[in-house]
């Protein structure tokens, strides 16, 4: 299925990766909609963490998987798979980010993104 670009297909792409972080059951899902914020790159920013490195990288395999299924779709870019302390999948509108908790506390992106509406997914 292959979905052309429009709020809804942002939408979409969002409700995808939320469900292949579920899939590997990554914690404390959030989403940040930076689409009303200036100057900001993408529409949302989704972050989690997993409890280590095996498991940060099993929870972006399972986000490229899914989107790549349902919606026929790679990141455009992909960072961070190395070392696993933080992955960084960007799909332009949406940006994921998903940590180990210790890196997730230090960087803090949901205070350093506060003007953003965030909103706590129930896992």
């Amino acid at each position: 299925m292959v979905i052309e670009k429009t709020l809804e297909a942002t939408e979409v792409l969002k409700d995808e990766i939320i469900k292949g972080i579920q899939e590997k059951k990554g914690l404390d899902i959030t989403c940040l909609n930076l689409a009303k914020i200036n100057s900001t790159v993408c529409d949302y920013f989704v972050v989690c963490h997993g409890t280590s490195n095996t498991h940060v990288n099993a929870i972006a395999e399972s986000i490229e998987d899914q989107v790549s299924k349902q919606i026929g779709i790679k990141p455009s870019r992909k960072e961070g798979f190395a070392n696993a302390e933080w992955i960084l999948l960007d799909y332009l509108d949406v940006v994921v980010h998903i940590f180990q908790q210790h890196v997730r506390e230090y960087y803090n992106l949901e205070d350093l993104w506060a003007d953003a509406p965030a909103v706590n997914v129930k896992e």
